[in-house]
């Protein structure tokens, strides 16, 4: 077994604590793992990126081969496209699709998301509504995680460990915080997915993600979501505009 991902964002973002929770997962866990140096961070704002694998067994280089990723993990949807060409075949990206606009011809927003949607293995979550739920906008690196859960080899506590370690000496409400922002984070992925498995576009998927307040949305639910709106997307358009959150329990019913 071995994991090669790279993280990427904008300095600022948490990048490096990203890092530690994920090293220390596989330290505890007792594999083997490399950490290329964080690039960027000197420029608050600018673009981040590190190399992380970990494996059971040697790893000789930390660098990632091209071609050779298994999870691009994003902060930030733009800086997706600067890695997308390192994936392997099978691999997958997972990403927020919270912007950090730091340069004039930022995109449109519907252009960038319908553009990374195409990429069918890939989890998109809006980690800004997500940490700002859980109490905290600082903590969408913690919400990324979370998102990435899945996808990773540990169990939740083997992450949420490192996560309590890192934050413990801002006091119990700062670790309470990022707890819940992992949790809403993996429970947002996991229902992001539920959607587009079930037949709905990733564009439409992450609209539906962002009508739902984050501490309701229940994976178990995203099937019945899934053939309720299907590809209709008048059945859409109602849904979107209907004014503030909805829960996830509570799906709309369409005429």
């Amino acid at each position: 077994m071995a994991t090669n991902i790279i993280l990427a964002g904008v300095g600022g973002q948490g990048i490096l604590s990203i890092a530690y929770v994920i090293d220390h997962a596989a330290l505890d866990a007792g594999f083997h793992f490399k950490q290329a140096e964080v690039h960027g961070m000197a420029q608050r704002g600018g673009a981040v990126q590190s190399h992380l694998r970990y494996s059971d067994t040697e790893i000789h280089s930390d660098l990632i081969p091209t071609g050779k990723t298994n999870l691009v993990l994003s902060v930030e949807p733009l800086e997706v496209l600067r890695y997308w060409h390192t994936l392997s075949p099978e691999g997958w990206v997972v990403t927020s699709v919270t912007p950090y606009v730091n340069i004039p011809d930022y995109p449109e927003m519907d252009d960038l998301l319908g553009n990374l949607a195409e990429f069918g293995n890939i989890v998109m979550v809006d980690t800004g509504q997500i940490a700002k739920a859980a109490g905290n906008l600082r903590a969408q690196n913690m919400a990324v995680i979370g998102a990435a859960a899945p996808l990773l080899d540990f169990e939740d506590d083997q992450l949420l460990r490192p996560v309590e370690r890192l934050f413990s000496g801002k006091g119990a409400s700062v670790v309470e915080v990022n707890t819940r922002a992992f949790h809403f984070g993996r429970a947002a992925g996991l229902f992001f997915r539920g959607l587009v498995d079930g037949g709905m576009g990733g564009l439409a998927a992450i609209k539906v993600c962002q009508k739902l307040a984050p501490e309701t949305i229940d994976p178990a639910h995203a099937t019945t979501w899934a053939e309720a709106l299907g590809r209709d997307e008048a059945k859409l358009g109602a849904l979107l505009s209907i004014e503030g959150s909805l829960s996830c329990e509570s799906l709309p019913v369409f005429a």
